[in-house]
């Protein structure tokens, strides 16, 4: 896998169309993209780099080899941190009923003191 710059002539809109279209055709290109304000155009794969030349120059454009070498590996993103488990002490066990005998007062009423 190579990535070649190529310093390339383009004046409108239509000719970087043509430029890609050109491109595009040869064999092994994986990835291209063409940087008006630059004026580079950046081939990625297995191509020769002089073909990328020629069929840029066929199109009527100016095309000068910048540099060819290995693609930048992309960029490892940080992974998220996981959240932490907290570990809670086990729920308290059920409430326990018990049977309380209840006296009754030998009256008829109800007194609160």
């Amino acid at each position: 896998m190579k990535k070649t710059e190529l310093k390339v002539s383009i004046p409108c809109q239509k000719s970087r169309t043509q430029v890609l279209k050109a491109v595009a055709k040869l064999a092994g290109v994986d990835q291209m993209s063409v940087d008006g304000q630059k004026g580079t155009l950046t081939v990625v794969g297995e191509v020769d780099p002089i073909l990328v030349a020629k069929a840029v120059r066929k199109t009527g454009s100016v095309a000068e080899i910048i540099s060819v070498g290995p693609p930048k590996p992309p960029e490892k993103k940080p992974e998220p941190e996981k959240p932490l488990l907290l570990l809670l002490p086990p729920p308290p066990p059920p409430p326990y009923l018990a049977e309380v005998p209840v006296q009754h007062y030998g009256g008829p009423y109800c007194s609160i003191l």
